[in-house]
This record gives structure tokens, C-alpha cells and sequence, in this order.
């Protein structure tokens, strides 16, 4: 009942597979529209210094013209001059330091020799000058508004009432202490120095900048500045066709740009540029779909694979907008390459070209310069791509992020070229974002990490890491096995080289044909290859019972790798390496010694599947030609010749390699580059 209840959940998944995967697409396609800007597109582009190609531009009606950068950076510099520093006068200041001098007259005046009408008089002069200076004033100069000269207007505030006044009628602390000199100076046998130590130590500021007021007052002018200079009237030729666009034409388009987006976000019809933005997005999605159906159905079966793929397309046009929405000021910060990097290290190299090309093209609807975008980024991406063809190192992935610099750099030099017309012209600081946007690709490598453990898939790192032959499985096959260690390397380097001349994943290929035997563990001595001493405990079995041993290799071996948590991809080598071929030694021995008995063939048949693909077909034949040529007691050209001939032959006849894709000129190429390898193992002498 239960196996029929699994199979019944299975037959209920596959009936509604197509269901969950075109929900799946229809919210993508939802959830890219729902996050892009809701505007009409201009329909026009245009750069400084270009020929205006297309027809006369009318303009359709009154829009005021904006300033240019330059024009309201002068305004904003006037009108910033314009506000006065505010000043907040403190009246406790002159109580204070009044009260003060008092005390310290009274401590440093001399207690004899001196009459009082005299101390008076002293202590009158100093207590005037003080008066003087804190009525007139006495503050620091702040340097963020101090000009050429120190004397310019500001605003002092006493009790909420603002006065104007000019810094050169105050006094700063060098400016009253020069004023009491002079004054003292007048006064004939007055001791100076005694009043000047006294008096400078009770000049404190009674003028305080209020930097946040004057800031607030600040930021409100230039609130109130207008952007616009005069109007472009309906009818008004904006730009004629073949003219140059210089910076008065340059900005006539750039505010008419500006009217019409900002026209559209408030009269356009939302509902038809959302019916505009489905439709792209939709066909750029459908013509992925149909992709993946024509060349990639291993991948449009499965909804997991589907679902990932299309979380990556969404999550990077979402971030795209996300960026137009908080206006970024450069949308080259973005990391679009990406996208195609971790498509390529998942999947394959045309999966990834074909998403990337339909990404920027999405993209290029919603930012500046489109064809600049277009090319930048398509060119980037194709660099990344290619770079990363056959990723064998980690290191790799630095190389790639260089070569997409350098691919940057070069397009940044010629569209600056073409642009500008002059080297002297180009602003290097604008290829800064790019430089950014490298950096941020190199998040590729944990952003694969992620999807590999959350979509169960087998990526070229996990790989790299499996062939490590300190894999602690490979660890143990070495030290228990040694024999089949030594058959596995030769077998991965035989399919290997094979798969790389007929085309396929030589890492996957390597890594399953490292694993295929690791069964043969938990029995090592009745495998042949390991069996040192002359003694085969094979002798003192039944044919049945020893055929058995050598099939269960495959089971313990599966059961192995999954408690290990090898990929799916790998296990499946282990599986097929023997299809349901027999184990033709043991089967052939009992028909021989029980003529007159009946047998079960299926005893001495492994239970498969036979190979589904190039790699695990390719793995097949390397395994059986490498163990077969270790029985050749004279190795040479003409019986390796027979040898693989033979082996490969009998596979053909055994239906074995039918569903792996494998073609009768790969089968050549095969055999090819197995019979020189093996020449080579063994020393043989090639006749030329």
C-alpha cells in the first residue's frame, strides 16, 4: 500500500508539473513587471557633440528649459551668498565676565601704596572698556563664511529680533585686546600691562554662530531656486535633422525629456504602460522557456531548475529597478555579469549567453543610452562567460573579474573616443563604477554555494572539490582498495580525454569515475586488482555467490555515496557504470561446469540502468577497456587494437549504450584515444 500510495503521490506531480510551471512563469513575469518603473520611455536618445539623424524635432508644446549644471551652480552660489551668518547674542556673557573682572581686580590690586581714589579710577577704565566691547559686540569669525577680507554682513539675533550688521563694526578677541592698548595708551602713568592681563582674560564671545539656523536658512533659499530659464514655445524646431547638438540644442532635449517623463508619470495612461512592460517582459520570458524546450528539456522538465533560473533573472531586473527608484548615480554599479556567471557555473555556457542577452535587452528599455548599456554589457558578459568555458581552478574567477575589467576599460576608451573626439576629454573617474561592478561579481562565488545546497544542484566547484583526491572518500578507497584506486585514476583520465574530444563535462566525468568503484571497499580482496598475495577467496565460493559479491559492489557503493551526500550527478555514475551487462566470467564458468543445470540469468546480471548520457557512457567503456587491458600478457599495438575493438563492440551488441547519446563517429574518437592511451601506459612502440 505504500508503494502505491508513493507512486500515486508521483503519477499526482507529474500530472501537475506543467501546471506549477507556468505559475511559476506567470508570477516571474508578474514580479518583474510589479518592479520596474512605471513611466512612458522617451522615445528619443541623444549625446552631446552627435548629429541629430532623425527627422526635424517640433516641439509639441510649451516646456520650460532647464538650466544647465553650470547655470545653477551659480545660482546656488548666489543664492547661498545671499543668506547673512547667523549670530545669537548672549546678554549673560557681559553680566558675567563683568562680575569677574571685579573679583579679579579686587585679587591682584596691591594691598598697600597705592591710594583708593586711584584704584578706582583704574578699576573704571577697565570696567568701560569691557562695557564698550560686549554693546558693540565680540565674536570668532567663522572660516566657512569668512571672505578675501574679514568683513561681510551677519545677521545677530537678541531675543527672536534679527539685526544686520557688518563684522568690520564687532570685535574679535585680537580686535578688542588692540582697542584696549590703544585706549590705555591715552591715559598717562596708568600701569597698561596690569589692566591688559586683567582685561584679556574676561573677553569671551558674546556673539555665537548659530550653524544650524544659518544651514536651515540655507537649505530653504536654495529650496526656493528655480531650474528652468525661459520657455521653448509649441511649434519651436527643438533640434533639425543633420544639425550638431551643441549645449544649447543638448539642453532644449534634455528638457523636453524631463517634461515628458514627468507628463507621463502624471497624464499618462499607467494601465497601458503596464500592459507594454508584460508584453516585453513576457516574451523575453516565453523565448526562454521555448529555449530551454528545444535544446535544454532536461532542464524544462524539472521545476526546480526552472524555479532557480528564473529567481536569478527576477532578482537582477528587480534590482535594476530598485537602483532607477533610488536613483544610484551610475547604473554601471550593478554587477550584471553575474547573472551569466552563475548560469554558466550551474548549467552551460548557451543557457547562460541566452538569459544574459534577454536580461540586458529588458534592461535596456528602462536606462540611459541603451545601445552604450547594450554593448558595455552584452560584450561583458560574453567575456564572463567565455572565460569561465572550462572552470578547473578557483582561481579562475579572478582571471574572469581582469578580463571583464579589461573588456570594460577597452569599450570605456572607445565610446569616450567617439563621444569625445579628444583624449583629454575623458572624465576617468566615470569608469570607477565598473570597477565597482567587477568587485561585486566575484559574489558569484558563495551566491553558487547558496543555490548548489537550496536547488540540489551539481555545480563545476562541487566538482573540482570531489576530484580532490583527499576527498575523505577517495582517502579511504586509496588505503583500503589501493588496487581499485589505481584502476579509478586510470579510468578518469582515460574518459577524461575521451569526453573532451567528443564533447561533454570532463569534471563530471573525472569525479564519477574516481567514485564509480568505491563499493568495492567493503570486499576488497575479491576484486581482482587488489588481490596481492595469489590467494582468491573466489576459489572457495559458489559461481552464483561469487558473481553476486562482485554485482553487490554497485548497491554498497550508491548506498555509500549517499551517506556521504555525494550529488545525484555523481551517484549515477555508480549506478550505470555496468549497465545490465553479466558478469560474464562466473556465468560462463557455471554454464561450463553444470551443463545439465537450469540458471537464472538475472543472478549474474547487474541490476543497471545502462548509461543515459555521453559522460556515463563514455565512463562504461573507459572502466571495461582499462580493467580488460591489465589481462593482456603482451601488450602491444595490435592487441590493445583487438582489445578495444572488442570491448566496445560487445557493449554496441549488448544495447548498452543506446540511450547515451553517444554517435558512431564519437564511438571512433573513442576508441581512437583509448588504443594511444593505453599504448602509452604500456610502453608500447607506435609503427608510423
Amino acid at each position: 500500500m505504500a508503494k502505491l500510495s508513493i507512486s500515486r503521490q508521483r503519477a499526482i506531480l507529474r500530472k501537475y508539473a506543467i501546471g506549477v510551471k507556468f505559475l511559476m512563469i506567470l508570477a516571474s513575469v508578474f514580479l518583474i513587471v510589479a518592479s520596474l518603473p512605471k513611466q512612458s520611455k522617451f522615445r528619443y536618445e541623444f549625446e552631446k557633440g552627435r548629429i541629430w539623424t532623425q527627422k526635424d524635432l517640433i516641439a509639441p508644446y510649451n516646456y520650460a528649459m532647464l538650466k544647465t549644471g553650470t547655470e545653477m551652480e551659480q545660482d546656488e552660489e548666489v543664492a547661498v551668498n545671499s543668506v547673512y551668518p547667523v549670530y545669537q547674542l548672549n546678554n549673560d556673557v557681559q553680566k558675567q565676565q563683568l562680575e569677574g573682572y571685579k573679583n579679579d581686580f579686587d585679587l591682584k590690586w596691591p594691598t598697600s601704596g597705592v591710594n583708593e581714589h586711584v584704584k578706582k579710577q583704574y578699576f573704571a577704565i577697565g570696567e568701560n572698556l569691557l562695557n564698550h566691547i560686549y554693546t558693540v559686540g565680540l565674536l570668532t569669525l567663522d572660516a566657512k563664511h569668512q571672505r578675501r577680507n574679514d568683513n561681510y554682513n551677519i545677521a545677530v539675533v537678541s531675543k527672536n529680533v534679527s539685526v544686520e550688521k557688518n563684522t568690520s563694526g564687532l570685535y574679535t578677541k585680537e580686535k578688542a585686546l588692540a582697542y584696549c592698548d590703544n585706549v590705555l595708551s591715552h591715559y598717562a602713568g596708568i600701569d597698561k600691562a596690569f589692566m591688559l592681563d586683567i582685561l584679556q582674560n574676561r573677553l569671551q564671545n558674546n556673539l555665537n554662530y548659530d550653524d544650524k539656523l544659518t544651514t536651515r536658512l540655507e537649505k530653504e533659499v536654495l529650496s526656493n531656486l528655480s531650474t528652468t530659464r525661459g520657455m521653448v514655445q509649441k511649434g519651436e524646431v527643438v533640434v533639425a535633422k543633420g544639425a550638431v547638438i551643441n549645449d544649447e540644442v543638448y539642453q532644449k532635449l534634455q528638457s523636453y525629456k524631463k517634461s515628458f517623463e514627468d507628463s507621463s508619470q502624471v497624464n499618462g495612461n499607467r494601465f497601458l504602460v503596464l500592459a507594454g512592460q508584460f508584453l516585453l517582459v513576457s516574451v523575453v520570458v516565453t523565448l526562454l522557456v521555448v529555449f530551454l524546450y528545444l535544446f535544454r528539456k532536461d532542464i524544462y522538465q524539472d521545476n526546480r531548475l526552472i524555479g532557480l533560473i528564473l529567481l536569478v533573472i527576477t532578482a537582477m531586473l528587480a534590482t535594476l529597478s530598485w537602483a532607477i527608484t533610488l536613483q544610484l548615480p551610475n547604473l554601471y554599479y550593478i554587477p550584471y555579469c553575474i547573472v551569466p556567471i552563475i548560469i554558466r557555473i550551474l548549467f552551460d555556457t548557451r543557457l547562460a549567453l541566452n538569459i544574459h542577452l534577454l536580461v540586458i535587452l529588458v534592461a535596456g528599455f528602462f536606462v540611459p543610452n541603451s545601445f552604450e548599456f547594450a554593448y558595455y554589457e552584452i560584450t561583458a558578459g560574453m567575456v564572463s562567460i567565455y572565460s569561465i568555458k572550462n572552470l578547473l581552478r578557483r582561481g579562475q574567477f579572478l582571471t574572469s573579474a581582469l578580463l571583464i575589467t579589461i573588456n570594460y576599460f577597452l569599450a570605456f576608451i572607445g565610446i569616450s573616443f567617439i563621444r569625445e573626439g579628444n583624449f583629454d576629454s575623458i572624465e576617468w573617474i566615470e569608469f570607477f563604477p565598473f570597477v565597482v561592478s567587477v568587485m561585486l561579481t566575484l559574489l558569484a562565488y558563495p551566491l553558487i554555494y547558496a543555490f548548489e545546497r537550496a536547488f540540489r544542484i551539481t555545480s563545476d566547484l562541487t566538482l573540482i572539490e570531489l576530484t580532490n583526491t583527499n576527498a575523505p572518500l577517495l582517502r579511504d578507497l586509496a588505503f583500503k582498495a589501493p588496487g581499485t584506486f589505481q584502476h579509478s585514476l586510470q579510468v578518469a583520465n582515460l574518459a577524461e580525454n575521451a569526453i573532451y574530444s567528443i564533447g561533454g563535462n570532463a569534471l563530471l566525468v573525472r569525479a564519477g569515475a574516481l567514485y564509480h568503484d568505491i563499493g568495492k571497499m567493503e570486499n576488497p580482496l575479491y576484486f581482482i586488482e587488489n588481490q596481492s598475495s595469489g590467494f582468491n577467496p573466489h576459489d572457495k565460493l559458489p559461481y552464483e555467490e561469487s558473481a553476486q559479491i562482485i554485482i553487490r559492489h554497485v548497491r554498497q557503493g550508491v548506498e555509500m555515496a549517499d551517506k556521504a551526500n555525494l550529488p545525484e550527478a555523481v551517484i549515477n555514475f555508480i549506478r550505470t557504470h555496468h549497465g545490465n551487462t553479466r558478469v560474464d566470467y562466473f556465468y560462463q564458468s557455471y554454464l561450463k561446469n553444470f551443463p545439465e543445470k537450469l540458471i537464472d540469468e538475472n543472478i549474474f546480471r547487474y541490476p543497471g540502468p545502462i548509461p543515459f548520457s555521453k559522460e556515463t557512457g563514455v565512463l562504461m567503456l573507459a572502466d571495461s577497456v582499462e580493467a580488460a587491458s591489465r589481462s593482456l600478457r603482451e601488450p602491444n599495438a595490435q592487441s590493445i587494437n583487438d582489445l578495444v575493438d572488442r570491448i566496445v563492440n560487445y557493449k554496441l551488441s549488448q544495447n548498452q549504450l543506446k540511450d547515451s547519446d553517444i554517435t558512431l563517429k564519437d564511438l571512433e574518437t573513442i576508441k581512437d584515444i583509448f588504443k594511444r592511451m593505453l599504448m602509452s601506459i604500456y610502453h608500447v612502440r607506435i609503427d608510423y
